[in-house]
């Protein structure tokens, strides 16, 4: 069957301008333009358009997405396997804030009582599930599941202080960064503190630290473009200087 712009846009549920907009960046071609000069959608365009509002959902973005679906060894099916884990696991993330939200009201009608530590389950429960959902198969590839699973079980334990004391330090890590960045001295006050602080806080997660896990992690912040992208979000070059830095208090620059 085939749509025009329009009757594809009242299908999908999306606007005609913004088909016409995938047209021009190249993300959704139409099988042909019509004589009278109308966009004309296929099959395959209607399936293109379907797996672009997937990823679209998931929170990627157009550049993003243009690079998968445009990509040679694109596998449609393999595709919406991925998104179909994906939803589930985002599924799990919204039943487990549902569940928190349901003991909270009991609490609140004094049905039930609920510890501090309770409170905070749900939100745990989802930093840990994105995490697993982003970084899981390298970081369990790099440090083995029984220490990833133990730096998972050191999160649901934390209390709401030592949470609040991680998101401190998170926080003085960025500060002193963003410093360090100023003179691009791996070794300089600023720059040792940020890798200072880093132990610190990866302490709060890890079951034990040891400085070659450490400068390894250093390492990957550099070699994986997510965490790259994180730390160079505000200036590039940030993911190397803490790595730099986080080598030279490790000691694992002389290696």
């Amino acid at each position: 069957m085939e749509y025009t712009v329009q009757k594809l846009g009242h299908i999908a549920g999306v606007s005609t301008r913004t088909l016409r907009y995938y047209d021009e960046i190249g993300i959704l071609k139409p099988a042909r333009t019509s004589s009278s000069g109308y966009r004309i959608y296929g099959q395959a365009e209607v399936d293109r358009l379907q797996q672009i509002l997937f990823y679209r959902e998931l929170g990627l973005s157009l550049e993003q997405i243009k690079e998968i679906v445009t990509s040679p060894g694109f596998d449609a099916a393999a595709a919406l396997r991925e998104h179909r884990e994906q939803l589930l696991d985002r599924r799990k993330q919204l039943d487990a804030l549902i569940s928190n939200v349901e003991k909270t009201i009991a609490a609140a009608e004094g049905r039930i009582t609920m510890s501090d530590k309770e409170k905070f389950e749900g939100f745990k429960k989802r930093l840990i599930e994105e995490n697993e959902a982003k970084y899981g198969e390298e970081v369990r590839q790099k440090y083995g599941d029984d220490q990833v699973d133990k730096s998972n079980q050191k999160l649901m334990n934390m209390t709401e202080e030592q949470h609040a004391a991680a998101a401190r330090l998170a926080g003085g890590i960025t500060a002193a960064l963003a410093e360090a960045m100023e003179s691009g001295d791996a070794a300089g006050e600023p720059a040792q503190r940020a890798a200072a602080l880093h132990k610190q806080w990866l302490t709060m997660y890890w079951d034990q630290y040891n400085k070659e896990a450490h400068a390894g992690l250093a390492q990957m912040y550099v070699d994986d473009e997510r965490f790259r992208a994180y730390y160079d979000a505000e200036r590039p070059g940030t993911a190397e200087l803490l790595r730099d830095a986080i080598l030279i208090f490790t000691g694992m620059n002389e290696n």
